[in-house]
């Protein structure tokens, strides 16, 4: 069983901050648990473009208040505590908080934890 706690994570190699967001990473692929899980803040009135081609992703927001904008066709969600998104095609987006928003995030395949967003917003797919 693992069992963790945000508190044990914060301040340690796996809370990964970015100018928009800060990731505190619960579960990575070395936990062997098939995805990884994240309690993810995105900053308020920042918007981010993230483009996971080599991941699956779904969000709970579970606090704040904000949007998602999918590039293909410019549909615009809101976002707010208790609405999920999954981005099951790989949807290239933009990610907008009007308050700081908390989000759980699972990603498939599992991130190793070393990966940050290139240029495009993407994640490389890493190998061990």
């Amino acid at each position: 069983m693992i069992v963790r706690t945000l508190e044990e994570v914060l301040g340690t190699e796996n809370e990964v901050k970015a100018d928009n967001w800060v990731s505190r990473r619960l579960l990575l692929k070395d936990d062997n648990m098939g995805f990884s899980y994240h309690d993810t803040i995105i900053y308020a009135g920042t918007e981010t473009h993230i483009w996971y081609k080599n991941h699956l992703e779904a969000v709970y927001c579970v606090g704040g208040e904000g949007e998602i904008e999918t590039v293909s066709d410019g549909k615009v969600y809101p976002l707010k505590d208790g609405t999920m998104y999954a981005l099951d095609k790989n949807d290239e987006h933009y990610l907008r908080a009007t308050k700081d928003m908390r989000m759980i995030c699972v990603f498939n395949p599992p991130l190793t934890g070393r990966e940050t967003h290139d240029k495009d917003g993407v994640y490389p797919l890493m190998e061990d």
